[in-house]
């Protein structure tokens, strides 16, 4: 029944996993910063040497950010997060949820263990952490070039520091804005607003404190690396050949994984395609028309949207943070072969 999907669906609304690419490094000194090419002015940096540095402090700065995320109407949700460079140039990481039992991550290198209430602790194969910070704007910012355009658009003060805001805005009006303010001093990620149509916040995260080090933190050292969990080794799933695709996608936006599986409850077949621009991830699931209750249905909340449309025999279920009508277009352009073919 639709129920089922939609509780499938929802678990994949603040899934972000995305691959992350270097960016050349910039070195800051006395609010100008020295790269390989060109000296990073405050006063005439353009948006892409802005985000390029962020990426670059992202990767390569010491330090500890107590941050909070929060939707309007929802409690804030508070997190540390930590990066250190060791001497062998070895990035590592950790994340914290902060409230109740508690969720950690600890990334050594290209290795991310995971730490869950009611769950054994496993390692995966990743570059960035999954959590509420968008790790590719963390990590490779231009790589969003092609769903946004960044755009200046002033200074201001965040956490107490003096703090450069950029807008991120999507090149084909399909999908919700962002605001960001970089720190002027190390170019570090201080506050994210996502906004939507009408300007209003719909998700923040907010930087309340930022400390620096010249040394990474004591708690890297403290770390026992022999303890961590065994990778988890995830065999790709078997080819087969699918008769469904989506005709409309956003501007930068790009399928990155297919797949098919049973839903619990009723063990209806569903295949689903993950979108991404980057930003934001799409989850599409396709499945018999005939084995749910619901043609269709569409619920937004915050800057969640859950859609389902009866497209020929088959319902398709659009499930991310984007606007209801993008959804919609989504789903109504998906095309097909025949009928969903079962495994």
């Amino acid at each position: 029944m639709r129920t089922a999907i939609l509780l499938a669906a929802a678990s994949l609304l603040v899934s972000s996993s995305l691959a992350a690419q270097d960016v050349e490094a910039d070195q800051a000194d006395d609010g100008e910063v020295l790269s390989q090419q060109q000296t990073f002015s405050i006063q005439s940096a353009t948006p892409e040497q802005w985000v390029s540095r962020l990426a670059n402090a992202s990767r390569t700065l010491n330090f500890s950010a107590s941050f909070v995320a929060f939707q309007p109407g929802s409690d804030a949700v508070p997190y540390i997060w930590r990066h250190a460079l060791s001497e062998s140039g070895l990035s590592m990481e950790h994340l914290s949820l902060l409230n109740g039992p508690g969720r950690e991550a600890l990334r050594i290198g290209d290795k991310i263990s995971y730490f869950e209430p009611d769950m054994p602790p496993y390692t995966l194969i990743a570059d960035i952490i999954n959590g509420p910070l968008p790790g590719q704007l963390l990590y490779n910012p231009v790589a969003l070039q092609d769903a946004y355009n960044f755009v200046l658009v002033g200074r201001s003060r965040v956490a107490g520091r003096p703090a450069q805001q950029l807008r991120l805005i999507s090149k084909d009006k399909s999908r919700f804005g962002y605001s960001i303010w970089l720190d002027q001093e190390t170019g570090l990620l201080l506050k994210a607003n996502m906004e939507d149509e009408q300007g209003q916040v719909i998700e923040q995260v907010q930087i309340v404190d930022l400390l620096v080090y010249d040394e990474p933190s004591d708690y890297f050292a403290q770390i026992d690396r022999a303890s961590l969990p065994e990778v988890v080794n995830i065999s790709p799933s078997t080819a087969r050949i699918y008769n469904w695709d989506i005709g409309f996608k956003p501007q930068g936006m790009r399928a990155i994984k297919r797949d098919i599986h049973r839903l619990p409850i009723t063990g209806n077949i569903v295949e689903y395609m993950m979108l991404t621009d980057g930003m934001v991830d799409v989850s599409v699931y396709v499945q018999r028309a005939d084995t749910v209750d619901e043609a269709n249905a569409a619920l937004r909340h915050q800057s969640n949207t859950l859609l389902t449309r009866q497209v020929g025999n088959v319902q398709v279920t659009v499930v991310g943070k984007l606007p209801p009508q993008t959804a919609n277009a989504i789903a109504t352009s998906v095309t097909l072969a025949s009928t969903t073919p079962q495994p």
